[in-house]
């Protein structure tokens, strides 16, 4: 035990009198807590679970400042449970098993559960997660485990099965101008002891360039009043020069590896197949801020512009290609600018999936069906002995006939898999190709089992 009544590891709900801003106004009941009302507010899951003191596991998913650890704080004291904070990065098996024997301990001689919450548990290994589980299970701890990761990619499945999850959203505008204000007015643990006079306009700016971050807000707000002097009139003028200067940048959630970098590459591919440049171009400028490889997006361009694009617009590919090469001998920044030619130019084209849907279906032939022998009159026939063995014999060159075409068979059965649409120049090909079919007398069942 220590002077003041804790056990070791135990952490009091209370802030101490010289924390940052924002831990200072961490709320104490759930009333005053902001945000996410889809699980907390009244009557939501979350909300029914903390009023009935009916609590499992809970793993809290989300960006940075969005509450976490914040409504873990509110849970303990709701619960008056002990609060046993452990963060991930600098923890370690021998730390884990300390605070669960402490837990049993504690529940023997007082009754008293407690609360285990562990930030950035996507730090923990599996062989650390997997030590969890036996007193999770039993109910020793409530497992409060926070996150910035998805937790289906980073944590044990059975430690998922025993937990609610819940998806932490960015706090919207009016949710982080409450916060401010909330702040700016409380004279016991915020700045309201300070003659601030704050301007709409910079509260606006620090709610713009913080994207629901309530801990990058409110510590800005906090730089700004505690670095400035107050005026002639005795108060702190926050004001928009000043606001911008506490900001500085706004710093994107973005992730090379995780979740944004993923979803934000997807909403980036289907912008440019669902024809809306100006959207596909924000999602360019998102991965790049976010410190994106542009080579990454060069790659998902070209893919686009074959898969998506095809031969409706055939110089999709070749500019697109052209773009990822200059991209290579120009470097950054100024690669972004043949980067968005692409992306404007694949986005507008004519859009055709044939090329791409045709090979996924010659794939699953190969796979699935009899693997058919090359024709004699079509195998290489370029090395001594090859007419011994008939290789080429009976083959017609195309180029000798009259429009360098002549009905020929190139493969031992009847198979359609590249069915051009009407889209830009693919309109020529299918024109083309439905002549070239309709003389060898190949009819395309599925076709017209769709006109039918």
């Amino acid at each position: 035990m220590s002077l003041f009544g804790e056990q070791a590891g135990e952490q009091s709900l209370e802030p101490p009198a010289d924390a940052p801003l924002a831990i200072r106004m961490r709320p104490r009941t759930l009333e005053e807590f902001v945000g996410q009302e889809h699980f907390v507010g009244e009557g939501q899951l979350l909300w029914r679970m903390i009023k009935a003191d009916r609590l499992a596991s809970l793993i809290f998913y989300g960006p940075p400042g969005t509450g976490k650890t914040a409504l873990a704080y509110v849970i303990a004291g709701r619960t008056q449970a002990t609060f046993e904070p452990i963060n991930a990065t600098t923890s370690n098996v021998a730390e884990i098993r300390e605070v669960l024997a402490r837990a049993v301990e504690r529940k023997g001689r007082s009754a008293r559960r407690t609360v285990l919450f562990i930030d950035e548990l996507h730090r923990f290994n599996r062989a650390q997660q997997d030590v969890l589980l036996p007193d999770v299970e039993k109910g020793t701890v409530i497992l409060i485990g926070a996150t910035t990761h998805n937790p289906f990619h980073s944590i044990n499945s059975p430690l998922l099965s025993r937990s609610q999850i819940f998806q932490f959203k960015p706090l919207e505008r009016e949710e982080l101008r409450e916060l401010l204000l909330r702040a700016l007015r409380d004279e016991e643990r915020g700045l309201g002891g300070h003659a601030v006079e704050a301007d709409a306009a910079a509260l606006d700016h620090l709610v713009e360039m913080c994207d629901g971050d309530a801990r990058r807000a409110l510590s800005a707000l906090e730089i700004g009043i505690l670095s400035t002097e107050p005026g002639p009139d005795g108060k702190i003028h926050f004001d928009v020069p000043l606001a911008e200067a506490s900001i500085q940048r706004k710093v994107l959630v973005y992730d090379r590896d995780e979740d944004e970098h993923y979803d934000t590459a997807s909403a980036f591919i289907k912008s440019m197949r669902g024809s809306d440049p100006d959207a596909a171009l924000y999602w360019m400028a998102k991965m790049l801020e976010g410190g994106e490889d542009p080579r990454f997006i060069a790659r998902r361009i070209v893919i686009c512009a074959a898969e998506d694009v095809g031969n409706a617009a055939p110089n999709a590919l070749v500019l697109a290609t052209a773009a990822q090469q200059a991209v290579e001998f120009v470097g950054m920044p100024e690669g972004k600018i043949p980067l968005a030619q692409a992306v404007t130019y694949i986005a507008c084209a004519p859009k055709s999936n044939a090329s791409y849907m045709a090979i996924a279906a010659a794939e699953k032939d190969v796979q699935e069906g009899r693997t058919l022998p090359v024709p004699d009159y079509l195998k290489d026939a370029n090395y001594p002995g090859a007419e011994r063995l008939g290789r080429g014999k009976g083959y017609k060159y195309a180029h000798a006939f009259e429009g360098h075409w002549v009905d020929q068979d190139y493969i031992p059965t009847t198979r359609i898999y590249y069915r051009p649409t009407e889209q830009g120049h693919e309109k020529t090909l299918k024109a083309r190709l439905d002549a070239i079919r309709k003389a060898r007398g190949i009819k395309d069942e599925e076709a017209m089992k769709n006109d039918e």
